[in-house]
């Protein structure tokens, strides 16, 4: 059960002025559910995006990043849920690119400026020719209002759609963002098995974008975990199509920070709708690590905790048996750590000081704050000034059914 996932009404969600949406029934791998998404891009839209790092990279990723660095004009996206097409070679290669020609002889544009993405199950090849005869369906459905439909249509294991959508005013310009991301297991950074889709109507240059995207992402995307997989086709992209009048060119031009912040920001809300919506959790924990000497360390232990399944059970069973958290703070990998100088916090509660048991903790309290849906762990290491954020979740009974009946 997602906790406290908000899902906004289709009246609260902004537009944004060229960037048109449509989708359609392909059945793919369900009949009578929309499993295809189609987005058509204005002329002069930037777009830059950022992909699992995982050795098995799907078919469609790898479409992407070469369209990516041989066309800077990408004018539409194309979507599947249902199959990954991921392991499954040159065949599957073919089916990404014949999918890009049959959108772009749709849309009147050139198959690089089409990026293909897909998501599902791994190992089975993609029936493309329902996918192609599912586009003209889609294209007849574009339009600026789809993202509420768009966010149901890319959903797996999810149980609620996840969108984002804000409007702030920046050097006297109002500019629109709107996102959507999909993900609810097989969660790990670099990235998840997540898609997520950012756009904005304020402009920014081509190079500025890919060096935002990376930097978005590890603040978003890249610190979030449920069960430490990284999966075969994550993909995060951004669309700005510079029709709100605010453009961005340099990291030293004014609007820079703020247009950065927002982005960020929204980023940050879908990246966590995916942990708060992940398969049968029913906590959302954050892991925050202070006083480590980089951040290199603040992220092996953050990561450490919140990918235990022994701390994760715990926190699902509303049991205190904290030790879990020392021991995997203990090793996340940081060997010159002075244990004695580590103290931990769950909520406001000092669980731990100076590297054992703080002499006014009392269990009672602890599971006080481990019933709670919103759980805050808090560690110290007392090495140096940085700190580190990473969100995660419990792990249930549910996760073990929801994965073991995934293909079935």
């Amino acid at each position: 059960m997602a906790v406290n996932l908000h899902v906004p009404s289709k009246s609260e969600i902004h537009t944004i002025s060229g960037v048109e949406i449509g989708v359609a029934e392909a059945g793919i791998r369900k009949a009578n559910r929309k499993d295809v998404t189609v987005f058509r891009l204005a002329p002069g839209t930037s777009v830059a995006g950022v992909f699992t790092q995982n050795r098995f990279r799907a078919a469609p990723v790898q479409v992407c990043e070469s369209h990516l660095m041989a066309e800077p004009q990408i004018r539409a996206l194309v979507i599947n849920t249902g199959n990954a097409n991921a392991g499954t070679g040159d065949s599957g290669l073919q089916a990404s690119l014949d999918t890009c020609k049959a959108v772009a002889s749709l849309l009147s544009v050139n198959s690089q400026q089409v990026l293909p993405f897909s998501t599902g199950v791994i190992l089975e090849p993609l029936p493309v020719d329902r996918l192609v005869a599912a586009l003209p369906q889609a294209i007849a459905n574009l339009g600026p209002n789809n993202w509420f439909d768009a966010a149901h249509s890319i959903m797996t294991t999810d149980t609620l759609p996840k969108i984002v959508s804000r409007r702030v005013t920046i050097g006297g310009k109002t500019v629109s963002i709107t996102g959507i991301s999909k993900g609810a297991g097989m969660i790990r950074p670099n990235m998840a098995t997540m898609l997520g889709y950012l756009a904005t109507d304020a402009g920014i240059s081509a190079p500025l974008l890919r060096e935002m995207a990376v930097a978005i992402a590890n603040r978003s995307f890249n610190r979030i975990t449920v069960d430490g997989d990284t999966s075969t086709n994550d993909s995060f992209i951004i669309m700005t199509t510079g029709q709100s009048g605010l453009h961005v060119n340099d990291s030293s031009d004014p609007g820079f920070a703020e247009l950065f912040n927002a982005l960020t920001d929204a980023a940050c809300e879908l990246a966590q709708k995916i942990v708060r919506d992940a398969e049968g959790s029913s906590k959302f924990i954050t892991i925050r690590v202070e006083q480590a000497k980089d951040t290199d360390e603040a992220l092996k232990v953050a990561y450490a905790v919140a990918q235990s399944p022994l701390v994760k059970t715990a926190f699902y069973a509303s049991d205190p048996n904290l030790g879990r958290i020392l021991a995997a703070i203990g090793y996340a990998g940081i060997t010159d750590l002075d244990v004695s100088s580590v103290n931990l916090w769950l909520g406001d509660v000092l669980v731990a000081s100076n590297g054992q048991r703080h002499p006014g903790y009392e269990e009672a309290e602890g599971q006080r704050v481990m019933k709670e849906p919103e759980i805050v762990a808090r560690i110290a290491l007392g090495r140096g000034e940085v700190a580190e954020t990473v969100y995660t979740c419990d792990f249930s009974h549910e996760y073990i059914s929801i994965n073991a009946d995934y293909r079935s």
